[in-house]
């Protein structure tokens, strides 16, 4: 099989790397990718002592359900291949790869 690649206005080939996983045990829920990604692709959310997603309340009214905030892949069909979560990510919790066709 091949990988999905795209020819670019310069004539140069790029592979868009698809978000495949991201590592809740790294992440310290600071948001950062969150706000650079353009699609919509993560949501933050709160993880309790039992490893359950909490909802995060916006007004951080909630804080007591959850241990602590993780990203988590909400939307991944939605990912364009950027990468731009995983340049921006402190901790390097994201795992990117190529389609294949």
């Amino acid at each position: 099989m091949s990988t999905f690649s795209v020819t670019l206005p310069s004539g140069a080939a790029w592979t868009p790397q698809f978000v495949q996983a991201l590592d809740e045990d790294k992440c310290i829920g600071c948001g950062r990718c969150f706000k650079v990604c353009p699609r919509g692709v993560l949501e933050l959310v709160g993880l309790n002592d039992e490893g359950e997603y909490v909802h995060v309340d916006e007004d951080g009214d909630d804080d007591e359900e959850y241990e602590k905030k993780v990203m988590k892949i909400a939307h991944g069909e939605l990912c364009i291949g950027c990468t731009a979560c995983s340049k921006i990510c402190p901790k390097k919790c994201y795992t990117h790869g190529a389609a294949e066709v």
